[in-house]
């Protein structure tokens, strides 16, 4: 059992980086210098994976596997890096040990813009601890305030072709994000879990102002009062060009009213050891995807296959795929039943294009070689 632990925990593969929008890009200096604009909390997250059951009061329980990333809004940050989209990032880092090791991690590892980021002395990074067991997880959570609010750091953020936002009740989709969209961004949108279980349909009023929205589908059923991922998916619709409900392992389903498209495709099952992230790495796919003008059904399996690679590896943001393990996968079930629906991943990984045998930097803080 530990040496199976160790093969699914094994760090994601490097490749070449690939540019999807390679053909949609002019001239040097036309149009954005960045694909993707986020902002929000980078929490630093300890995940602690392979539990046979979460602790107890009085109790202690082992766990067979452990890592420390960048999480939070860098989990979509650098799912998208790694699928080759200029990303920036807006986002308070404290000047600690833990703001260090994320900052690092996403400007010189994940080649994450965070020039309209910012370090501040004498505050706590904000820290997550994760607990993965039987293909879900819980997390325990500790913030401040930080001293200058998200908000006006991202309006230092470059104009980009998309941007992503959570909705929250109550407020409009925040003024960042609307300046992007002023300037041709279209806006993503996700929504995050209501712990007051009330679901206040207010949250989706904002969808006049988003390109599209990306809902599980207990969200979705929750906010638009639907028994079904289906009903749930047609009254988005209606609200919203780009519609999406994922169902976990079951797959997603979508419409695309810019296309005319309707989509539906089952998902990727995999053997997992963390599920940490795995909503933000379909999200950024689909934006990738999105952007690069792929047809409605590639983009929602291409969307859950890189969610299912995603759960192979410990952490959020650094089990996020890149091209390399898209590649790997590709090459292992090409031909089978297993890669049914993906011979689109033949243009994007041809075989001549391998991935390397090298691998990430271990997810491990203060880790020296």
């Amino acid at each position: 059992m530990e040496e199976q632990s160790r093969a699914l925990e094994s760090l994601p593969l490097v490749g070449e980086r690939r540019d999807v929008l390679a053909g949609e890009r002019g001239p040097e200096g036309e149009g954005p210098a960045i694909d993707l604009a986020l902002s929000g909390t980078v929490f630093f997250d300890i995940v602690l994976t392979g539990l046979t059951a979460p602790p107890a009061p009085g109790t202690e329980v082992g766990a067979q596997g452990m890592g420390s990333c960048p999480g939070g809004v860098a989990n979509l940050a650098v799912a998208a890096s790694r699928l080759g989209l200029r990303t920036a990032v807006a986002a308070a880092f404290g000047e600690d040990v833990y703001g260090d090791f994320s900052w690092e991690t996403l400007e010189r590892q994940e080649k994450v813009d965070l020039s309209a980021s910012k370090r501040f002395p004498d505050w706590h990074s904000p820290f997550t601890v994760s607990l993965a067991w039987k293909g879900d997880r819980g997390m325990v959570t500790h913030e401040h305030p930080p001293p200058e609010p998200v908000e006006r750091l991202a309006e230092a953020l470059p104009q980009a072709r998309a941007a992503f936002v959570g909705l929250n009740p109550g407020g409009p989709v925040p003024e960042w994000a609307s300046r992007q969209a002023e300037g041709g961004a279209r806006i993503f949108a996700d929504v995050g879990w209501d712990d007051s279980q009330t679901w206040c349909s207010s949250v989706l009023d904002q969808l006049d102002q988003c390109y599209a929205f990306m809902p599980n589908a207990i969200e979705a059923m929750s906010y638009t009062r639907t028994g079904s991922p289906a009903s749930a998916l047609s009254a988005l619709a209606e609200r919203v060009p780009v519609a999406v409900v994922t169902d976990g392992p079951r797959g997603a389903l979508a419409v695309d009213q810019t296309t005319g498209e309707t989509a539906e495709a089952e998902g990727v099952v995999l053997e997992g050891v963390d599920t940490t992230g795995a909503g933000d790495v379909f999200g950024a796919a689909f934006i990738v995807g999105t952007l690069a003008a792929w047809p409605l059904e590639r983009r929602l399996r291409f969307a859950n296959l890189c969610a299912a690679l995603s759960v192979q590896h410990t952490g959020g943001s650094l089990s996020a795929p890149g091209w390399a393990d898209v590649a790997a996968w590709w090459g292992g079930v090409r031909g089978g039943a297993a890669g049914q629906g993906y011979g689109f991943l033949s243009e994007l990984v041809p075989m001549e294009w391998m991935p390397t045998d090298r691998r990430r930097a271990s997810a491990t803080i203060g880790l020296r070689a």
